[in-house]
């Protein structure tokens, strides 16, 4: 049962669909897998995401439709064994993100013309280099590229007058760095790795606007403001573990920490603008708790060409109650893959994975605004993996 037998024949990946739904914006899960794959290896991934997040407003009582988008990123993958004591390594992933559209229906979260909208994205580049002392010791470390791009439009009673608050965050690249070791006995086919990422500072052009000015003249100082907004993207750590237990069989865990706590994205206009109207500053994102995730796993390998994957997951969510732009708080998820492999040295890989989403209250400026329960998503992906 070598392990360099037993991954040209099965390779964990957690499946395609793997985080996709975790807690505050954490979607990829950033994993360093490919670059433990042995020897030269590439691979391409493309993952979706379905919700359904539907709640109840406590302003009227009434029920909020789905507010939930679709959404997809891509992921991709280079390793290189330069030496055979030297492996060099490229992936990029998308970290962090938000999808979200209110309704136009009960006037919480929206004007009865628009509603409440967020889109976040970000885009990683995590290049590794890494050095193998012997077969059994693997470390690595090296720099990140993060880019953070945003678009949010606040609509609806909920937030009172600050509904027709916009902010475009234009996108700005920051540095960061990730580290870790791996260890492996091939007789076993056993393998362990912790990977460290450190948080990223952002210091990106924003745009702010308000219709402030139209319900006072007064507040015309309040009405547009370009701005610096200054956000974190957070540290985490990374624990996976996979060991053989039978011929052609591995059972396999993820471990994920992430530092959500006291994470909060705090714009000036909105800050000012949220003091007139309520009182005190108001926060445009935050979270009050780390995020834990666990997802365990069997992969088996059935023939030369075909092998599958079953996976079970929790995520314990980064406090409750939450933002209105993301309300859902962990999840519990169980998911199945399958892998084809038409040659050795290549392979297509497809899963699919169903999410039962953490009941959670939407709040802003201190106050909860609506209820968010029985919620659910699907994840599915494709992989392609070709060994070089």
């Amino acid at each position: 049962m070598q392990l360099s037998q037993l991954s040209k024949a099965i390779l964990i990946s957690l499946l395609p669909a793997s985080s996709v739904f975790a807690a505050g914006l954490d979607r990829s899960g950033q994993s360093i897998s490919a670059f433990l794959q042995p020897g030269n290896y590439a691979e391409a991934s493309f993952t979706v995401l379905d919700p359904t997040v539907e709640g109840t407003s406590h302003l009227d009582n009434k029920k909020l439709s789905d507010m939930g988008d679709d959404y997809y990123f891509p992921g991709a993958a280079v390793k290189v064994q330069a030496t055979e004591n030297i492996s060099l390594g490229l992936i990029y992933d998308q970290p962090f993100g938000a999808d979200a559209t209110y309704g136009l229906d009960t006037g919480t979260f929206d004007n009865g013309k628009e509603s409440t909208k967020v889109k976040v994205r970000t885009n990683n580049l995590t290049a590794l280099i890494g050095y193998q002392p012997t077969e059994n010791w693997n470390i690595y470390a090296g720099p990140v590229w993060q880019t953070v791009k945003a678009n949010i439009n606040l609509r609806g009673n909920a937030y009172s007058l600050l509904s027709g608050y916009n902010i475009n965050v234009e996108q700005k690249d920051a540095y960061g760095w990730a580290a870790g070791f791996a260890y492996q006995v091939p007789e076993i086919a056993l393998k362990a790795s912790v990977t460290y990422r450190s948080e990223i500072k952002h210091k990106a052009d924003a745009v702010e606007t308000t219709t402030l000015a139209s319900i006072n003249p007064a507040y015309s100082f309040l009405s547009y403001k370009e701005s610096t907004v200054d956000a974190t993207t957070p540290q985490s750590v990374n624990v996976d573990l996979q060991t053989g237990i039978a011929a052609d069989t591995l059972v396999f865990a993820n471990l994920r920490w992430v530092h959500w706590d006291q994470f909060a994205v705090k714009p000036a206009l909105l800050a000012q603008a949220s003091a007139l109207a309520k009182g005190k500053a108001q926060n445009l994102i935050d979270y009050t708790d780390d995020q834990y995730s666990i997802t365990a796993g069997l992969s088996r390998k059935f023939t030369d060409k075909w092998a599958g994957t079953a996976a079970i997951g929790w995520d314990s969510g980064a406090g409750n109650p939450v933002t209105t732009l993301g309300p859902t708080e962990g999840y519990w998820s169980v998911g199945l893959g399958g892998q084809y492999s038409p040659a050795e040295n290549y392979f297509i890989q497809a899963g699919v994975k169903y999410f039962w989403l953490g009941d959670a209250e939407a709040q802003t400026g201190g106050d909860v605004k609506a209820s968010f329960e029985d919620n659910h998503a699907l994840g599915y992906g494709m992989k392609i993996g070709y060994r070089f």
